[in-house]
């Protein structure tokens, strides 16, 4: 259980920042990015949230989906290290199931017959912002993953990976399950 009674500590106005492990590093440090990215995608599903009142299925995996991200921004403050014990991490399985909602909204979309411009319902425009959050999460993970000594688990990955996927087809299914896309068109303003 995590207690909160004190929000200010001063520890971090040196410029550093503490991760789940105690160890500090700079705030501009590529792993305090990527969770930082993750938080914003949150934040940002968050706003969606606020325009999903005749949407509750979407709303409810919107919902486990933000705690699945405060999930995955654990896992991405305390680096896997050998010998150390198990902390919280992303799983398979969380994977699995934004795959079976991604499915179950997909099945219901009419075919995609060009790329989609962000825009539509307010729903869905912001779930465009999440989803474009979202990818640079993926690219900052993806990148500290290549570092060498910085673990990134797996699943996390994959977890963004997916999140996008799931944030672009529900963008569709608030668009009247995409007969309001607003499709692009190439050169028309040539």
């Amino acid at each position: 259980m995590v207690v909160l009674n004190r929000i200010y500590t001063r520890t971090g106005d040196d410029g550093t920042t503490a991760l789940g492990s105690g160890e500090r590093r700079p705030k501009y440090d590529l792993r305090i990015a990527a969770y930082g990215t993750v938080d914003e995608t949150n934040a940002a599903i968050g706003v969606v949230r606020l325009h999903l009142a005749g949407s509750p299925e979407v709303d409810a995996m919107l919902g486990r989906i933000q705690n699945d991200l405060f999930d995955l921004g654990a896992d991405l403050a305390v680096p896997e290290r050998e010998g150390k014990a198990e902390r919280l991490r992303m799983l398979a399985s969380q994977v699995e199931r934004l795959e079976r909602d991604i499915d179950s909204l997909n099945d219901l979309l009419a075919p995609l017959t060009s790329f989609v411009l962000p825009g539509g319902t307010p729903a869905s425009a912001y779930l465009h912002l999440a989803r474009t959050i979202c990818r640079r999460a993926e690219r900052m993970m993806v990148e500290l993953a290549a570092q060498p000594d910085e673990p990134v688990n797996q699943a996390g990955i994959q977890y963004m990976n997916r999140l996008s996927d799931f944030l672009f087809v529900a963008s569709r299914f608030q668009n009247s399950k995409g007969a309001g896309d607003v499709l692009w068109v190439p050169g028309q303003n040539r």
